[in-house]
């Protein structure tokens, strides 16, 4: 039976008709490659559209601009230009074979072979083309079988491929969480196992990337319980451990119970990999080079405080995020908790330390003082309106007055 790529929306994108004939797609010059094909197949969104052709950079950049598409040579040492379309980028890469890698990086050469440049990728269900004009697919390494298996096999030797890219190792976990149905294979595990000291050649950076797109699958756990038992982490994360991951399982089983939108936070689930100190998940974040704003995200989610807040005041306190983060990741705390926060935005005190002094308190340190009880005390109402905030400041103005006497 021919199996061909179906009609769906990401394939009649506006402009794609224009970038496919610039490429002399009818010619068979491009076909689509990767992501696109595997998950058209599968009925699943397709975000990310990659295309392969036998056209050199050079010349794929003057076809684009001949016909007025906008072309930006984001990769065009090793091949890949990026089309402008108006629903967003296109990456077109230039047929290749490996000529040597050590790792890391590899030294690449052009081809107009369809099956060497299959060759170089890593999973059989990567490695699929689609003609764009008929959708027919080409297949050389039984990836369509492996797709309808939900299998997940590298291309070749799987410790030869690891060794090409060390990234690999994660990339498997990664698609075995999300494509492979968790069916291991032996060799491949074995193969990651045995290699897993590799990864501190890697960037923390590609090492961070990959970890939060595993982490950001909806069943992550199986695999990370295989890395975990593998040692697959310890050289670039000892602080994981099996603990990590039963924290993780809980969390996700309280954000299906709360109902919490897809996507998930992977950052949210990061935190609950990691032993519940904010200040180790500030280092750990460091290693990984997160930003600065994913880094205090985990902090604040894991940071231990005195405070006893109802949930609209935590969240008016460490902001809603950080709120929902925390009441995720914390166990004991009832998910009833949560919904009262969905579509709350923290209002802002509607008075200042000028209303203060109006009711008779004197310029000073004093007026800061009592805004803060004020303050405080309509957190603690439930942030009641005007009128009762008038009467609050009052009261505590009142206060303050009787204390000077």
């Amino acid at each position: 039976m021919t199996i061909s790529l179906p009609d769906a929306d990401w394939r009649v994108r506006p402009g794609l008709d224009g970038l496919l004939a610039a490429l002399g797609a009818a010619d068979g010059l491009a076909r689509y490659v990767g992501g696109a094909v595997r998950d058209g197949l599968l009925g699943l969104p397709v975000n990310d559209l990659d295309i392969a052709t036998s056209i050199a950079p050079r010349d794929v950049v003057d076809r684009l601009k001949k016909a007025g598409i906008k072309a930006v040579p984001t990769g065009i040492d090793h091949g890949t230009i990026t089309a402008v379309l108006p629903d967003g980028p296109v990456e077109i890469t230039t047929l290749r074979r490996d000529v040597s890698t050590d790792g890391r990086r590899a030294t690449i050469a052009y081809t107009d072979d369809w099956r060497e440049d299959a060759a170089r990728r890593d999973f059989t269900i990567n490695a699929l083309y689609a003609d764009p004009l008929t959708g027919a697919i080409s297949d050389y390494f039984g990836g369509i079988a492996d797709l309808e298996a939900r299998r997940l096999r590298f291309i070749g030797d799987a410790a030869a491929r690891i060794a090409e890219d060390h990234l690999r190792i994660l990339r498997y976990f990664r698609f075995l969480a999300r494509y492979g149905d968790n069916e291991l294979d032996s060799s491949a595990y074995d193969a990651c196992v045995s290699a897993a000291n590799s990864l501190m050649a890697l960037s923390r950076e590609r090492i961070a990337d990959e970890l939060l797109k595993l982490l950001g699958v909806a069943a992550p756990v199986p695999a990370l319980r295989l890395m975990i038992k593998g040692g697959i982490l310890r050289p670039v994360l000892p602080e994981v451990t099996m603990a990590g991951v039963d924290r993780v399982e809980g969390l996700i089983a309280r954000e299906a119970q709360a109902g919490v939108p897809v996507p998930v936070s992977a950052l949210r689930r990061l935190a609950a990999l990691l032993p519940p100190d904010a200040s180790l998940a500030d280092q750990v974040g460091a290693r990984l080079k997160l930003s600065n704003k994913a880094r205090k995200r985990m902090v604040v989610a894991l940071q231990a405080d005195a405070g006893e807040d109802e949930p609209r005041g935590l969240a008016y306190r460490i902001g809603v995020e950080g709120a929902v983060d925390r009441l995720l990741l914390d166990p004991s705390q009832p998910l009833a908790a949560i919904a009262t926060l969905d579509g709350w935005s923290p209002p802002t005190l509607p008075i200042g330390g000028g209303a203060l002094i109006a009711r008779g308190l004197t310029p000073g340190p004093d007026v800061a003082k009592a805004l803060q009880q004020v303050q405080r005390q309509w957190v603690e109402e439930d942030f009641p309106d005007a009128e009762r905030v008038a009467e609050i400041a009052d009261q505590i103005v009142s206060k303050f007055q009787r204390a000077r006497q």
